[in-house]
């Protein structure tokens, strides 16, 4: 799926937010998240879904 990341289109194979993070190499990273400008707290991240788009 295609997802926005910092305002550049990205292609990953993710379905949760924490999926995303992981393979763009952002899961040991202490970074703020939102999705579709919600801000995401670290620990909803796993249970957080993404869709095409995002």
């Amino acid at each position: 799926m295609q997802i926005i990341v910092n305002g550049d289109a990205r292609d990953v194979n993710a379905s949760t937010l924490a999926q995303a993070l992981d393979r763009l190499d952002y899961a040991a990273a202490v970074v703020a998240t939102a999705v579709n400008g919600r801000f995401v707290p670290a620990v909803a991240r796993a249970s957080t879904a993404l869709r095409d788009g995002d």
